[in-house]
């Protein structure tokens, strides 16, 4: 059996350090994804959303572990973010207002029936709410800027703020897709203060 891979270490999508905002050419991924509008905090939607994706992510590496040879480490969670009014994001923090797809990355070697296969397994155990709603979703990012924040979720504006009017503008950058978060720590494990979270930015030149 090969060596267990974690993105984490080898991928370049996963790397970013605090206060250092860098850009990165980034090849499509595919992933689990389920949408979802409101507060993380409070909407049942991304509870159920988490329901779904987490349980098929799992049944996807148990079985590449043992049909295949190839195991893995689940990857980490990740968001697109969005809002008609993206002040709520960087200045107000308005969460009520966000919509949100949350993401599980696909290692490249399996395929679309890997994944009809994990769900309708974990349908065989009874199914998540929101069984229905996971799909396949391939991001083509392309040129990104990200950075690490270490901290609360929270306390992301300024960063954010910083990466919109400062980074972007000084390198004649513009934002071309939705505002993306890998979350590389878990909340339940972790203190506010201690949490790792890419900011990730798909930009364009103008």
């Amino acid at each position: 059996m090969s060596d267990k891979l974690d993105v984490k270490t080898s991928l370049d999508g996963y790397r970013a350090a605090a206060g250092e905002f860098r850009l990165l050419e980034l090849a499509p991924q595919r992933y689990l994804a389920v949408d979802g509008a409101g507060d993380p905090n409070t909407a049942p939607a991304y509870r159920e959303a988490l329901a779904a994706l987490y349980p098929v992510a799992y049944a996807m590496k148990f079985a590449s572990r043992r049909e295949l040879g190839r195991d893995y480490v689940v990857p980490p969670l990740e968001g697109l973010w969005w809002a008609d009014d993206m002040a709520s994001f960087t200045t107000s923090r308005d969460k009520s207002r966000w919509s949100w797809t949350m993401l599980l990355l696909i290692p490249e070697w399996l395929r679309e029936a890997d994944a009809e296969s994990a769900v309708a397994a974990v349908a065989a155990k009874g199914a998540p709410e929101r069984l229905d709603d996971l799909r396949i979703e391939e991001l083509r990012e392309g040129l990104c800027a990200q950075t690490l924040h270490v901290g609360s979720y929270d306390d992301e504006g300024p960063v954010l703020e910083r990466m919109h009017t400062e980074f972007l503008p000084s390198g004649g950058l513009v934002p071309t897709g939705r505002h993306h978060e890998v979350y590389l720590s878990d909340p339940r494990r972790t203190a506010p203060e201690k949490l790792r979270t890419i900011l990730r930015q798909p930009v364009a030149r103008v």
